[in-house]
Formats: C-alpha cells, sequence, structure tokens
C-alpha cells in the first residue's frame, strides 16, 4: 500500500521535472502519428489528474479519449484551420468536457458541506463551477501528459457545439477545449513566443 505524503517533508522538484514540466515544455502544433498506449493513458488519469484539486473534491471534467480512426473521422467537422492536420496526426485527442450533473458523483460530504444539495438546486452556481473546476482539471491534464512523456497541444480553434453533436448527442456534457497528446515532430514545431514578465501580470500585496 502507497504511504499517504508526508506534507512536512515535501521537496522542490529538481531542475530536470521542472524543465520537463515547464521550461523546456512546449505547446506543440505538429506530431508523428505514434499511437499513446492504453496503459499511458490509464495511467495519466489514474495515476495523477484525478488528483489534482477540485471545489468540493467535486468531479466535473469528462475525458473523451479520442485515438481510433472512425473517432477522429467524426472529430474532423469540428476541427478548423491549421488545428486540423496537428489534430489528425496527434496519438490520441482528448475533449475535456464539463458534466453538467457533476454533482450526481459527488463524494460524501466534505469539510461538514454536502455539495450535493448545493449545486443539485443551484443551476447557475453548478454551471460556473463545472466549467471553473473542467479548467483547471484540463491544466492537470496537460501537466500530467508531460511528467509521463508525452507532447502536449491544447486547443480551443474548433467547433465546441459540432464536438458535442457528434459526441455528446444527449446533452448531458458540454467540451470546452481539446488536447492533443503524443510525439512531437519538431520539423513542424514553432519557436517558442515570448511571455510577459512578472511585474507586467502580478503583484504582492
Amino acid at each position: 500500500m502507497k504511504r499517504e505524503p508526508d506534507l512536512a517533508i515535501l521537496q522542490a522538484v529538481p531542475d530536470t521535472g521542472l524543465e520537463q514540466l515547464f521550461l523546456h515544455a512546449r505547446k506543440v502544433h505538429a506530431f508523428k502519428p505514434v499511437p499513446v498506449a492504453d496503459e499511458t493513458i490509464r495511467a495519466l488519469f489514474h495515476d495523477l489528474l484525478r488528483w489534482g484539486p477540485t471545489a468540493f473534491n467535486a468531479p466535473p471534467a469528462h475525458y473523451v479519449f479520442v485515438r481510433s480512426a472512425e473517432a477522429k473521422a467524426r472529430l474532423r467537422p469540428a476541427l478548423t484551420g491549421s488545428n486540423t492536420a496537428q489534430t489528425l496526426a496527434a496519438g490520441v485527442t482528448v475533449i475535456v468536457a464539463h458534466d453538467t450533473k457533476f454533482y450526481e458523483h459527488q463524494p460524501d460530504p466534505f469539510d461538514g458541506h454536502d455539495g450535493r444539495s448545493i449545486f443539485k438546486n443551484h443551476e447557475e452556481a453548478a454551471r460556473a463551477m463545472a466549467f471553473r473546476n473542467t479548467s483547471l482539471q484540463g491544466a492537470y491534464l496537460v501537466l500530467a501528459a508531460r511528467a509521463l512523456g508525452l507532447d502536449a497541444g491544447p486547443q480551443s480553434g474548433f467547433d465546441a457545439a459540432l464536438v458535442d453533436k457528434a459526441f455528446f448527442p444527449d446533452g448531458r456534457y458540454r467540451a470546452n477545449f481539446l488536447v492533443n497528446l503524443g510525439v512531437a515532430d519538431r520539423a513542424g514545431s514553432f519557436a517558442r513566443g515570448p511571455r510577459l514578465a512578472f511585474d507586467d501580470l502580478a503583484e504582492i500585496v
């Protein structure tokens, strides 16, 4: 059995880990047609992604790992511009969607708060919470993929309504964004774009 981590002894990730997750990592725009195995997909979710914190420990995200040629064909009409080629080439494309009824899978009362009744009876609060936390879970997905040695290319350049129609016809799930995962084709990659400095975006008060 795995021992629960002792928060008092957590240490900074070594430089090699920081490089893989952030410093050398890039959003990928071109992929080699290398498949991503079931074992990797399950490890990405089970070992890493699902442990990222969300409000009330709720599970609002729903993931569809689009890998087969048939599934990619269903996704293709929703893709736009240069996103089409990179998505079709990627080993797997993840549709990160939010579950409009996520509270049905809500864990038992968390810190004295019954999330089920809170969100079941407040539609607007449930909608905002689901979208916000699904976006957060999508970021965990990118980092988990990088941690396992995969390249990632998140994108929002697609027709969400067409994705919903093709993959979620009953209306329960709503697509948020896509994440292409696999092995980067460095020949088709762009130079890393600039980033704004701390003082441009942040402040300490």
